[in-house]
């Protein structure tokens, strides 16, 4: 059985087979016999992990401290909200605080995040409009399908990976990426992308 666990960029979650790069969680998410509730989410650390950490292996959905949700890549990961972890990723963690700019902790920075992402009560997540020529590469967005920004392309996406580049976008699109996460891609933090993108992000 296929479980639903995986994150779309638009941060709902679906039961899509896909070989994910990443974990992470916002919370216990499922009951007793894996099964996922209609809530997206229980606490506002929305963290992004790495799927081997010193050798520990685990049953997912096994216990009651987190449901393992799992990321294509760490662009979908942050389009769907989620931050590098602080445990596991320090490296990556400490270079997203340097893109972010100041000096707040952990939970300061997730609440500005959630405030970006989350439609309270909604069970969905924000998404916003901007001019396609101001995003920087990284950002997810919806042009008729989900698509991520190349410096100079465009990848459609699928659960299973990438498609072949097109031309970007012009004029005003809608935008998955919270604007606090654009604002940390454009301020230089380069997410890794899943192997099957047929361009690099920068070029």
């Amino acid at each position: 059985m296929t479980l639903r666990n995986r994150v779309q960029p638009d941060g709902q979650i679906s039961d899509t087979p896909m070989h994910g790069m990443f974990t992470g969680n916002r919370g216990i998410l499922h009951t007793d016999d894996k099964h996922m509730g209609a809530a997206l989410w229980r606490h506002r650390a929305w963290i992004c992990c790495t799927l081997s950490w010193q050798n520990r292996r685990r049953d997912v959905m096994s216990g009651r401290k987190w449901t393992e949700l799992f990321f294509l890549d760490e662009a979908v990961a942050m389009a769907a909200g989620h931050r590098p972890c602080a445990y596991c990723r320090r490296p990556a963690y400490n270079s997203f605080r340097d893109a972010w700019g100041s000096d707040q902790k952990a939970p300061e920075i997730d609440a500005i995040l959630h405030k970006a992402r989350a439609i309270p009560g909604a069970r969905a997540l924000h998404s916003h409009q901007a001019d396609a020529k101001t995003l920087p590469a990284g950002a997810f967005i919806n042009a008729g399908g989900f698509a991520l920004l190349t410096q100079d392309a465009m990848l459609p996406y699928s659960a299973q990976g990438y498609g072949a580049p097109i031309k970007r976008p012009i004029g005003t699109v809608t935008v998955l990426t919270s604007q606090p996460m654009v604002d940390i891609l454009r301020c230089g933090y380069v997410p890794t992308i899943h192997p099957t993108a047929q361009t690099p992000l920068f070029t």
